[in-house]
């Protein structure tokens, strides 16, 4: 789908995200990059993104990844972000597109199950099941992407399904309330926030401790 869509939603003069305009015609990595940011934007999602084709395809999943494959997590496809973008963490202003805190929750490479190929991933792609394997930090192992043909004709933004596949790394562990901590700085949401001028109380709302820490509070008042 190429960067216009992600480069007419910024003001890179406003945002500290990455253009991606350097990178442009620049030979790929060797390896595939993955990585999975979380951000508490005007609700909290987990923004899911693979290299290829000399940008990161993504998917905005609301309630992130799970390691149980019987469970089936919406992925809203969104405009491709430039392989800079795996990289950035830190606060987007309000007011600006995506306003709130990026967190780099995961990171890693990831392998397509298809041939090793363009037109296959890209024929994946299209056919609306790509296959892949993870090599990150949190997320390993086998998995899908399998577009839901009920919703979203537009390419740019479909309606998919991210699944764990069944194999050693399979799990019923919650892995975003385990592993609530930033793979490249160890911060919460709310620290990131806290650090780089960013609302603080609104990130901290997408932290599992200050979820758990609000609910106890709760519960002893009643």
């Amino acid at each position: 789908m190429g960067l216009q869509e992600y480069q007419r939603k910024r003001r890179f003069d406003v945002t500290p995200e990455p253009s991606g305009i350097a990178r442009m015609g620049q030979k790929r990595f060797q390896d595939l990059v993955y990585v999975v940011q979380k951000h508490r934007a005007s609700r909290l999602h987990y923004d899911f993104r693979l290299e290829w084709d000399g940008a990161l395809i993504s998917w905005a999943v609301p309630k992130g990844p799970s390691l149980d494959p019987s469970v089936k997590r919406f992925a809203m496809r969104v405009e491709d972000h430039p392989i800079d973008y795996a990289a950035f963490e830190g606060v987007i202003p309000e007011g600006e597109y995506g306003g709130g805190t990026v967190m780099l929750w995961d990171k890693g490479t990831w392998v397509p199950q298809q041939e090793d190929e363009h037109e296959n991933v890209e024929a994946a792609l299209g056919k609306g099941e790509l296959k892949f394997t993870l090599r990150g930090n949190k997320l390993k192992g086998s998995w899908v992407l399998v577009r839901n043909r009920r919703f979203g004709k537009n390419p740019s933004r479909s309606s998919w399904l991210l699944i764990k596949h069944r194999d050693r790394y399979a799990s019923t562990k919650d892995v975003t309330e385990s592993e609530p901590y930033s793979v490249a700085s160890h911060r919460l949401l709310a620290d990131i926030a806290r650090d780089e001028g960013g609302d603080a109380a609104k990130a901290a709302s997408g932290d599992p401790i200050q979820k758990k820490r609000r609910a106890a509070r709760t519960w002893g008042t009643n």
